[in-house]
Protein backbone atom coordinates (compact mmCIF):
# COMPACT_ATOMS: atom_id res chain seq x y z
CA UNK A 1 0.00 0.00 0.00
CA UNK A 2 1.06 3.15 -0.85
CA UNK A 3 1.17 6.02 2.24
CA UNK A 4 0.72 9.11 0.84
CA UNK A 5 -0.38 11.01 4.40
CA UNK A 6 3.22 12.82 4.03
CA UNK A 7 2.18 14.99 1.02
CA UNK A 8 1.69 18.55 2.08
CA UNK A 9 1.98 21.52 0.03
CA UNK A 10 0.89 25.33 1.33
CA UNK A 11 -1.25 27.13 -0.70
CA UNK A 12 0.14 31.15 -0.60
CA UNK A 13 -0.82 32.93 -4.19
CA UNK A 14 -3.83 34.02 -3.99
CA UNK A 15 -6.75 35.40 -2.00
CA UNK A 16 -10.59 35.75 -2.41
CA UNK A 17 -12.47 38.56 -0.83
CA UNK A 18 -16.41 39.19 -0.93
CA UNK A 19 -14.95 43.12 -1.15
CA UNK A 20 -13.75 42.03 -4.06
CA UNK A 21 -15.90 39.96 -6.26
CA UNK A 22 -18.57 40.28 -9.03
CA UNK A 23 -22.37 40.19 -8.20
CA UNK A 24 -22.82 37.45 -10.24
CA UNK A 25 -20.25 33.85 -10.91
CA UNK A 26 -19.71 34.17 -14.73
CA UNK A 27 -18.33 37.38 -14.40
CA UNK A 28 -16.06 35.58 -12.09
CA UNK A 29 -15.34 32.87 -13.64
CA UNK A 30 -14.59 35.14 -16.34
CA UNK A 31 -11.99 36.69 -14.44
CA UNK A 32 -10.56 33.81 -12.77
CA UNK A 33 -10.37 31.88 -16.65
CA UNK A 34 -8.48 34.62 -17.91
CA UNK A 35 -6.02 35.08 -15.12
CA UNK A 36 -5.20 31.67 -15.37
CA UNK A 37 -4.77 31.66 -18.86
CA UNK A 38 -2.37 34.88 -18.33
CA UNK A 39 -0.63 33.29 -15.57
CA UNK A 40 0.68 30.21 -17.64
CA UNK A 41 1.21 26.26 -16.02
CA UNK A 42 -1.62 24.82 -17.55
CA UNK A 43 -2.49 23.05 -20.74
CA UNK A 44 -5.63 23.41 -21.47
CA UNK A 45 -7.12 25.59 -19.09
CA UNK A 46 -10.98 24.83 -20.31
CA UNK A 47 -10.09 21.16 -19.36
CA UNK A 48 -13.10 20.33 -16.80
CA UNK A 49 -14.61 17.33 -14.82
CA UNK A 50 -18.23 16.40 -15.94
CA UNK A 51 -19.93 14.44 -13.47
CA UNK A 52 -22.99 12.65 -13.92
CA UNK A 53 -24.96 10.08 -12.70
CA UNK A 54 -25.19 6.89 -15.13
CA UNK A 55 -27.80 4.73 -16.07
CA UNK A 56 -26.87 2.17 -13.73
CA UNK A 57 -27.45 4.29 -10.98
CA UNK A 58 -23.02 5.11 -10.43
CA UNK A 59 -21.84 8.49 -10.40
CA UNK A 60 -19.14 9.16 -13.39
CA UNK A 61 -16.52 11.75 -14.09
CA UNK A 62 -14.54 12.49 -16.79
CA UNK A 63 -12.85 15.30 -18.67
CA UNK A 64 -13.85 16.99 -21.49
CA UNK A 65 -13.10 20.57 -23.15
CA UNK A 66 -15.03 23.87 -22.28
CA UNK A 67 -15.62 25.29 -25.98
CA UNK A 68 -17.77 28.48 -24.89
CA UNK A 69 -19.38 30.16 -22.14
CA UNK A 70 -21.48 33.17 -21.40
CA UNK A 71 -24.65 34.96 -18.81
CA UNK A 72 -26.76 31.57 -20.29
CA UNK A 73 -24.07 29.23 -19.05
CA UNK A 74 -21.58 26.86 -19.67
CA UNK A 75 -20.87 24.38 -23.67
CA UNK A 76 -18.87 21.43 -24.29
CA UNK A 77 -20.16 18.54 -27.28
CA UNK A 78 -19.99 15.55 -27.10
CA UNK A 79 -21.83 12.29 -28.98
CA UNK A 80 -25.11 11.91 -27.16
CA UNK A 81 -25.34 8.75 -27.95
CA UNK A 82 -22.78 7.92 -25.63
CA UNK A 83 -22.29 6.82 -21.95
CA UNK A 84 -22.35 10.82 -20.92
CA UNK A 85 -24.94 11.86 -23.81
CA UNK A 86 -27.34 9.30 -22.48
CA UNK A 87 -26.63 9.83 -18.46
CA UNK A 88 -27.23 13.78 -19.30
CA UNK A 89 -30.54 13.17 -21.03
CA UNK A 90 -32.12 10.76 -18.41
CA UNK A 91 -31.03 12.62 -15.34
CA UNK A 92 -29.65 16.74 -16.52
CA UNK A 93 -28.54 17.54 -13.13
CA UNK A 94 -24.85 17.28 -13.18
CA UNK A 95 -21.70 18.64 -12.00
CA UNK A 96 -18.82 20.48 -13.82
CA UNK A 97 -15.32 21.42 -11.95
CA UNK A 98 -12.40 22.89 -13.11
CA UNK A 99 -8.87 22.39 -10.97
CA UNK A 100 -5.94 25.40 -12.48
CA UNK A 101 -3.17 24.16 -10.31
CA UNK A 102 -0.53 27.02 -11.20
CA UNK A 103 -3.03 29.17 -9.27
CA UNK A 104 -4.40 27.27 -6.58
CA UNK A 105 -8.26 27.10 -7.55
CA UNK A 106 -11.15 25.42 -7.98
CA UNK A 107 -14.33 26.11 -8.96
CA UNK A 108 -17.26 23.61 -9.19
CA UNK A 109 -20.43 24.04 -11.14
CA UNK A 110 -23.80 22.30 -10.04
CA UNK A 111 -26.49 22.70 -13.05
CA UNK A 112 -28.78 21.30 -15.24
CA UNK A 113 -28.13 20.64 -18.66
CA UNK A 114 -30.30 20.94 -21.79
CA UNK A 115 -29.11 20.52 -25.66
CA UNK A 116 -27.54 23.34 -27.95
CA UNK A 117 -29.72 24.53 -30.80
CA UNK A 118 -29.23 22.96 -34.28
CA UNK A 119 -27.51 25.58 -35.09
CA UNK A 120 -25.14 25.92 -32.78
CA UNK A 121 -24.48 22.73 -33.10
CA UNK A 122 -23.96 22.92 -36.77
CA UNK A 123 -21.56 25.79 -36.51
CA UNK A 124 -19.01 24.75 -33.90
CA UNK A 125 -19.20 21.33 -36.07
CA UNK A 126 -18.04 23.31 -39.58
CA UNK A 127 -14.96 25.00 -37.27
CA UNK A 128 -13.83 21.66 -36.91
CA UNK A 129 -10.80 20.21 -38.58
CA UNK A 130 -12.04 17.21 -41.29
CA UNK A 131 -9.93 14.99 -38.93
CA UNK A 132 -12.23 15.77 -35.92
CA UNK A 133 -15.05 15.53 -38.01
CA UNK A 134 -14.52 12.20 -39.25
CA UNK A 135 -13.90 11.07 -35.96
CA UNK A 136 -16.87 12.22 -34.61
CA UNK A 137 -18.52 9.94 -36.95
CA UNK A 138 -16.63 7.26 -37.03
CA UNK A 139 -16.74 6.68 -33.49
CA UNK A 140 -19.77 4.74 -31.76
CA UNK A 141 -18.61 6.15 -28.63
CA UNK A 142 -18.62 4.02 -25.09
CA UNK A 143 -19.70 1.36 -27.05
CA UNK A 144 -17.29 -1.60 -27.22
CA UNK A 145 -15.55 -2.32 -30.22
CA UNK A 146 -13.27 -5.28 -31.63
CA UNK A 147 -10.07 -3.75 -31.74
CA UNK A 148 -8.61 -0.58 -32.50
CA UNK A 149 -8.17 -1.23 -36.06
CA UNK A 150 -12.34 -1.56 -36.53
CA UNK A 151 -11.85 2.70 -36.14
CA UNK A 152 -9.02 3.09 -38.22
CA UNK A 153 -10.32 1.12 -41.29
CA UNK A 154 -13.53 3.02 -40.66
CA UNK A 155 -11.88 6.14 -40.92
CA UNK A 156 -9.89 5.43 -44.07
CA UNK A 157 -13.08 4.31 -45.72
CA UNK A 158 -14.96 7.70 -44.56
CA UNK A 159 -11.42 9.47 -46.21
CA UNK A 160 -12.33 8.05 -49.34
CA UNK A 161 -15.64 8.80 -48.92
CA UNK A 162 -15.98 12.56 -48.24
CA UNK A 163 -12.56 13.07 -50.52
CA UNK A 164 -13.21 16.80 -51.09
CA UNK A 165 -16.86 17.05 -49.99
CA UNK A 166 -18.77 19.05 -47.17
CA UNK A 167 -18.21 16.72 -44.23
CA UNK A 168 -21.86 16.81 -42.44
CA UNK A 169 -22.90 17.15 -38.70
CA UNK A 170 -24.13 13.57 -37.16
CA UNK A 171 -27.74 13.94 -35.96
CA UNK A 172 -26.37 12.25 -32.56
CA UNK A 173 -23.76 14.55 -31.86
CA UNK A 174 -24.10 18.42 -30.45
CA UNK A 175 -23.70 20.60 -27.77
CA UNK A 176 -24.80 20.70 -24.05
CA UNK A 177 -25.61 23.99 -22.38
CA UNK A 178 -25.40 23.85 -18.56
CA UNK A 179 -27.09 26.41 -16.73
CA UNK A 180 -25.80 27.02 -13.16
CA UNK A 181 -27.85 27.25 -10.36
CA UNK A 182 -24.57 26.79 -7.86
CA UNK A 183 -21.28 27.76 -8.36
CA UNK A 184 -18.26 27.50 -5.47
CA UNK A 185 -15.00 29.41 -6.08
CA UNK A 186 -11.84 28.13 -3.83
CA UNK A 187 -8.62 29.77 -3.58
CA UNK A 188 -6.11 27.62 -1.40
CA UNK A 189 -4.91 30.12 1.34
CA UNK A 190 -1.89 29.08 4.04
CA UNK A 191 -3.02 26.29 6.92
CA UNK A 192 -5.81 24.80 5.37
CA UNK A 193 -7.81 28.05 5.62
CA UNK A 194 -8.79 28.34 2.60
CA UNK A 195 -10.87 30.29 1.03
CA UNK A 196 -14.70 29.25 -0.17
CA UNK A 197 -17.02 31.34 -1.74
CA UNK A 198 -20.65 30.06 -2.89
CA UNK A 199 -22.81 31.63 -5.76
CA UNK A 200 -26.36 30.18 -4.96
CA UNK A 201 -29.07 31.37 -8.14
CA UNK A 202 -32.33 31.97 -6.41
CA UNK A 203 -35.07 33.55 -9.07
CA UNK A 204 -34.43 35.62 -12.33
CA UNK A 205 -30.50 35.46 -12.04
CA UNK A 206 -30.47 36.61 -8.38
CA UNK A 207 -27.61 34.85 -6.87
CA UNK A 208 -26.80 34.69 -3.16
CA UNK A 209 -23.37 35.08 -1.82
CA UNK A 210 -22.14 33.14 0.87
CA UNK A 211 -18.85 31.87 2.15
CA UNK A 212 -18.16 28.42 3.64
CA UNK A 213 -15.64 26.99 5.76
CA UNK A 214 -12.62 25.47 4.36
Amino acid sequence: MSDLSNYRKSYEKSELQESNIPEDPINLFHRWFYEVEEFGGVDEVNAMTVSTIGLDGFPKARVVLLKKFNEEGFVFYTNYNSEKGKAIQQNPNICLSFFWHSMERQVIIKGIAEKTSKLDSDNYFASRPDGSKLGAIVSPQSEVIPNREFLEDKLKELEKEFEGKEIPRPENWGGFLVRPVEVEFWQGRPNRLHDRIRYRLLEDYIWKIERLSS
